[in-house]
């Protein structure tokens, strides 16, 4: 009887000690997933004045939008956790894009390679950024669901193992374009 409860006893004590260290291993992958990101963020953050400077003096009329991603990058910078995050970087793309738009008016600008190589640079990052938060989101959902799911779950809960939120598409970012074909050109 006492060789029976020793082994009940080791097996539920390996089965913890394995528990915890797989959610311990997923935490530390989830820290990982989000230095990814930082990376992206930080290359980003490097190119931006750059593409500013190299077109602020051709696109003298457009200062006020130049200034605007500036501005959205710095909130950007300053974010942190998943949500502030994710909402800072979105209000940076749409800088952005309003500034590879308003760049197709400018025909010395579209022939120049300065500025053709930042912006390839610039899409190359934001390609890898998505990257790196679609890996972010999948070790999120397994460190999630590795908290969720019984008998694991009381060992998350002893430990006080904390649910992880995940990046997720905003609101304009949902919206359905509109192509008006019919219009008359």
């Amino acid at each position: 009887m006492g060789l029976v409860f020793l082994g009940a006893f080791l097996l539920t004590f390996a089965w913890i000690v394995l528990t915890y260290n797989s959610l311990t291993a997923l935490s530390h992958q989830l820290q990982n997933a989000w230095k990814q990101i930082d990376v992206q963020l930080k290359r980003r953050y490097d190119l931006i004045p750059n593409l500013v400077e190299t077109v602020k003096g051709v696109m003298k009329y457009e200062q006020e939008t130049l200034a605007k991603v500036i501005e959205a990058r710095s909130r950007a910078m300053a974010s942190s956790g998943v949500k502030e995050s994710a909402e800072a970087q979105n209000a940076l793309s749409q800088s952005l894009g309003k500034i590879f738009v308003l760049m197709e008016n400018y025909p010395e600008l579209k022939a120049n390679q300065n500025v053709l190589q930042l912006q390839e640079e610039l899409t190359t990052t934001e390609n890898q950024l998505a990257f790196a938060r679609q890996y972010y989101n999948d070790v999120a959902t397994r460190f999630n669901l590795k908290q969720e799911i019984f008998p694991a779950n009381m060992i998350a809960a002893f430990f006080r193992f904390q649910r992880s939120e995940l990046f997720s598409a905003s609101e304009s970012e949902k919206a359905v374009p509109r192509v008006n074909l019919g219009a008359a050109a």
